[in-house]
């Protein structure tokens, strides 16, 4: 069995804010992995792994996937009988997107139609999108598809707007002062909860209005600037960014990070926003100077994932 890798994702740009049609980037991420593989169940990790693959199948069962995106789910049901598990380091409730690796794993294995993603049309894309969103239910309530595309095209993708992506191509990253980082949180977020909140403010007119009118705009501006390397505007709508989240997204920021956002925000050394969905995991940050950005927030577990 070749045993092909699923990296995880970072959204950049577009938590909560591609629900309601903004713009979104995201990219894969190596350091967290993750491939299906076969053995004897006999650590605990791996009969559990086995044991959610089973109830995964009995869901996909009942799935009714568009023409030319059937999976053979008798053949996963075979395999997970003999042995097969997800061997995964990404680490659950990160907004890296565990599910989203283990959902692109199982499409590519038992996808009737076979796809290679440097081939894949924007039609296609769009296609696969649809059919990651509902796979990708099982384990969310509802998922826009996202996290598992990236996973599986393991290229970064621009999302143009609820309905249509893109591949595209970022800057390379290179070594220079600037850099974009990830915080741990020190505890776990659930993405459940923290999009009924979203949803809750979304029924007064009040966050409607600036989520339209500041929270896109800025968001859609730093995806634009950063694409075209164009660092100075880019920060400047970046710090618009996260005093509007600052502001706007309380529930979603978890409390140890609270002091450290608005440190940034007032030193405008380094400037923070959520990862995903918030509520724990990892918070993203950047900064022109990550020496000094790196020194502010000593004590921080710190992943460097970009640098320019």
């Amino acid at each position: 069995m070749t045993n092909p890798l699923f990296y995880a994702k970072i959204l950049l740009f577009g938590e909560y804010g591609i629900i309601e049609d903004s713009q979104g980037l995201t990219l894969p991420y190596s350091f967290y992995k993750g491939t299906l593989k076969f053995s004897s169940l006999d650590s605990e990790f791996e009969k559990k792994s086995n044991g959610h693959l089973i109830k995964y199948a009995e869901y996909l069962q009942t799935l009714e996937l568009p023409e030319g995106f059937e999976l053979n789910v008798s053949e996963f049901l075979k395999e997970i009988s003999k042995g097969l598990f997800f061997d995964s380091n990404i680490p659950q409730g990160y907004g890296v997107g565990s599910s989203g690796a283990l959902v692109a794993a199982i499409f590519e294995r038992y996808s009737i139609t076979k796809y290679i993603p440097d081939f894949v049309s924007k039609d296609q894309l769009k296609n696969l999108k649809k059919v990651f969103g509902l796979m990708e239910s099982y384990f969310h309530g509802r998922s826009s598809g996202i996290d598992p595309l990236i996973c599986y095209m393991n290229l970064p993708i621009l999302i143009e707007n609820k309905e249509s992506v893109d591949k595209v191509a970022i800057p390379k990253s290179e070594e220079g002062k600037g850099a974009i980082f990830l915080i741990d949180s020190g505890m776990t977020g659930e993405t459940g909860p923290m999009v009924q909140i979203f949803f809750e403010k979304m029924k007064t007119e009040g966050f409607r209005k600036t989520l339209k009118e500041e929270f896109i705009r800025y968001n859609n501006a730093c995806i634009d600037s950063f694409l075209k390397k164009d660092m100075n505007p880019f920060f400047r709508n970046l710090k618009k960014l996260s005093h509007w989240a600052y502001e706007h997204f309380r529930p979603m920021i978890p409390e140890s990070i609270f002091n450290i956002w608005k440190k940034g925000l007032d030193s405008n050394a380094y400037y923070l926003k959520l990862c995903g969905s918030g509520g724990g995991g990892y918070i993203l940050g950047f900064t022109k100077d990550y020496d000094k950005a790196e020194k502010m927030l000593d004590g921080f577990h710190i992943e460097v994932i970009y640098r320019f």
